[in-house]
């Protein structure tokens, strides 16, 4: 079974990250209001990216890092843009910490 860490855009335009077995199954539970938490309030949601990993652990694992990561890397990331995701990550946003020409508007 394979298992994919994704990126969503809320109808109020912050990503949401999260993890599933099952990418169109999930999404469509998000824009039917049936994942409560984050996405309830912003729906409509939008599938913008994600990546299969073979195991649930794997990917949770990408989601808990993929939520540390500013909005422009996460951009990046979406792009296929890897000298980006690597400037960005030298700026300290790999850890969380966005730089000063880079804030985070994510919600994580």
């Amino acid at each position: 079974m394979a298992f994919w860490t994704y990126i969503i855009r809320c109808s109020d335009g912050s990503y949401y990250v999260g993890h599933t077995d099952d990418i169109d199954y999930r999404v469509a539970q998000h824009n039917d209001g049936k994942v409560g938490g984050y996405t309830s309030k912003r729906r409509p949601v939008t599938y913008l990216w994600s990546e299969q990993f073979p195991t649930r652990d794997e990917a949770f694992s990408a989601e808990r890092r993929l939520k540390g990561w500013s909005r422009a890397k996460k951009e990046a990331l979406m792009a296929g843009d890897w000298k980006l995701v690597n400037l960005l990550a030298q700026n300290g946003e790999a850890r969380g910490q966005p730089s000063a020409q880079h804030p985070s508007t994510s919600s994580g």
